[in-house]
């Protein structure tokens, strides 16, 4: 557990609470390690985490990050110091994002379809690599230069996550949809699109389709219900899961799985929200997208079970307006929206540690 600034350590108690009851009620058994890295880490020691922290982190089974942020920590130290660095030795390669509309959490889209898709972003080369840098500083010839990576492992490996996570959720009609932007980027972009088709043949069973990521962003707005699994560079898919979980109702409950699919290195887990230095320590905090994600690692870690339950209490917390913190129009305090995930979980059907 790294829970980080702002509210994170407010929203991971919450995950805690739940996660242990659910263990309880199924029989999972979790054993916890607190790790204070962080930019309150960054301010006495001038570095996020310790030297050493990949290979303290490298002998758990998962991780959970509460947030990263801080005013007065710019975000390049912030997420260069901790989150990208764990992501990429731990070789998460994909970023998994579920969006779902949700009861009690109102779309901003005045046509409401349902909405029920995930967001496969590419995790690790892409737009946000290293290489690159600045030339002339201060001069009128300064110049910045960043390059893009995309390599066929990285490209295939993601892709072909994206069609088995289409085809085991079992719709009718599964369907990968690929971002890309190859009528302007003319190098990394036609390479996708080549890797992307090269890889849906090996899928006939399931859809395949790519659209430009600026009509894709206006599609997401205007016909989400189209979209089963949409897969995208780095970039790209950075930008249209912050999209698509506002499109949802509320970027304050997005959860994310950075995974590294294999399992042969820890995954991590955590919310989208950010540290919301605004709201830090007021009790206000949402919990859901940190409980989401919690329920997101029990799933990868072969807890299929304990996670639809957790799940099933996360949803039924926001469709009591009792129970709703203030981000989704409700006035609970964040105790407050946690409790009612434990009595969900409680008044539930009892899972196999409780029938046994």
């Amino acid at each position: 557990m790294v829970a980080g600034d702002g509210v994170g350590p407010e929203v991971m108690e919450s995950a805690r609470r739940v996660l242990e009851r659910a263990g309880r009620l199924w029989g999972v058994e979790l054993g916890w390690a607190e790790f204070g890295w962080g930019c309150e880490w960054y301010r006495r020691h001038g570095q996020m985490m310790p030297p050493d922290g990949l290979d303290v982190l490298a002998g758990y089974d998962a991780i959970l990050l509460g947030a990263v942020g801080a005013p007065d920590v710019p975000d390049h130290v912030s997420l260069w110091g901790l989150l990208i660095p764990v992501r990429r030795a731990f070789r998460q390669y994909v970023n998994r994002r579920p969006v779902r509309t949700l009861p009690g959490v109102v779309s901003p889209l005045v046509a409401g379809a349902a909405i029920d898709l995930e967001i496969v972003r590419e995790n690790n080369e892409g737009e946000y690599s290293e290489i690159g840098g600045r030339l002339y500083r201060g001069e009128d010839a300064e110049l910045a230069v960043q390059e893009a990576v995309f390599t066929r492992r990285g490209v295939d490996r993601v892709v072909r996550y994206a069609f088995e996570l289409a085809r085991a959720r079992g719709r009718a009609r599964a369907l990968v949809t690929s971002a890309t932007k190859s009528n302007g980027i003319i190098h990394t972009m036609p390479f996708w699109d080549e890797r992307f088709r090269a890889v849906a043949a090996e899928y006939p069973d399931v859809g395949a389709d790519q659209c430009l990521v600026d009509a894709l962003a206006a599609m997401l707005v205007l016909d989400p219900g189209r979209f089963d699994v949409i897969v995208a560079s780095n970039l790209f898919g950075d930008i249209l899961s912050d999209l698509a979980a506002a499109v949802a109702g509320s970027i304050g409950i997005a959860p994310s799985a950075n995974l590294n699919p294999e399992g042969e290195l820890p995954s991590m887990f955590e919310p989208v929200h950010g540290s919301a230095p605004d709201i830090a320590g007021r009790g206000v905090a949402n919990p859901v997208g940190m409980v989401w994600s919690a329920a997101l690692m029990l799933e990868h870690l072969g807890h299929a079970g304990a996670a639809a339950a957790v799940e099933r209490a996360m949803v039924a917390s926001l469709a009591d307006p009792a129970s709703r913190t203030r981000d989704v129009g409700g006035r609970a305090s964040t105790v407050a929206a946690t409790e009612a995930m434990l009595d969900a979980l409680d008044g539930a059907p009892g899972g196999p540690a409780l029938r046994s």
